[in-house]
């Protein structure tokens, strides 16, 4: 049974939040190597495992963190690294081995925070998210709610764009290959699109007159984003296993 999705979702985000913030400021490579082993952990074992997550875990990441570990070992700065020892030479530019340990470690890091982040991404829902804010946080539902009905709304505008297309492809509007019929086609979308946003928008800014939103300085709620014990105890996990690896590194970086 995956765990996170029945987590509510502000213990989701407090959890790994010190270990992100630690993760600015170390510099070496075994830290954030912990920290992204911890988050892929917890990834595996709690959050629902679908295409997507694989992908993002299993491809994406590991690629992202590849380019960009190149990307800083190139860019690094020559006179800090130029005690390290040569691995290539073009002209008169040199690799030095502490430039690949910047762009590993670079890497490391802030692959660690991404994956890290995903713990609350890859099992929360938006909806959630605005609800939990609401009723724990005590954020003014004008807010919260609001935000939702934004969350809601992106959903439906792809809908609606797709429709448009639909309708488009029918009656053959701007039809014919290459780049100016994408951009006629792509031109084509916005004012219809832009109506039917209009459209939408009115009728929810009706419903949620309808039912006096804003009247009052608290509503009652319909879904209920509990707090549990279970929270709490996720939070405390992950703050101590940050701890104990924050403590190891700094032991080891002593001894």
């Amino acid at each position: 049974m995956r765990f996170l999705p029945g987590l509510n979702p502000l213990a989701k985000l407090a959890a790994p939040i010190p270990a992100m913030v630690a993760l600015v400021f170390v510099r070496d490579v075994s830290t954030p190597l912990v920290f992204l082993a911890l988050a892929y952990l917890v990834l595996l074992v709690g959050a629902p495992f679908g295409r997507r997550l694989a992908v993002t875990l299993f491809v994406a990441l590991p690629a992202v963190m590849i380019l960009i570990a190149a990307g800083f070992a190139l860019w690094a700065d020559p006179a800090q690294v130029a005690d390290t020892p040569a691995l290539a030479r073009i002209g008169g530019w040199t690799l030095h081995a502490g430039a690949i340990g910047v762009g590993v470690a670079t890497g490391l890091r802030l692959s660690a925070i991404f994956a890290l982040a995903l713990i609350a991404g890859a099992a929360t829902t938006g909806a959630d998210l605005a609800r939990s804010l609401v009723q724990q946080l005590r954020v003014p539902y004008r807010i919260g709610y609001t935000a939702l009905a934004a969350l809601r709304f992106v959903p439906r505008l792809g809908t609606e764009l797709e429709l448009i297309r639909q309708a488009h492809r029918v009656r053959a509007a701007h039809a014919g290959a290459g780049p100016f019929a994408a951009i006629a086609r792509g031109a084509g979308y916005v004012v219809p699109l832009m109506a039917g946003s209009i459209r939408h928008a009115e009728r929810v800014a009706w419903a949620m007159d309808v039912r006096a939103f804003g009247a009052y300085t608290t509503r009652t709620e319909r879904h209920v984003v509990p707090w549990r014990t279970r929270d709490a105890v996720f939070i405390a996990v992950m703050w101590v296993a940050t701890a104990a690896i924050l403590l190891a590194g700094g032991l080891s970086l002593l001894g």
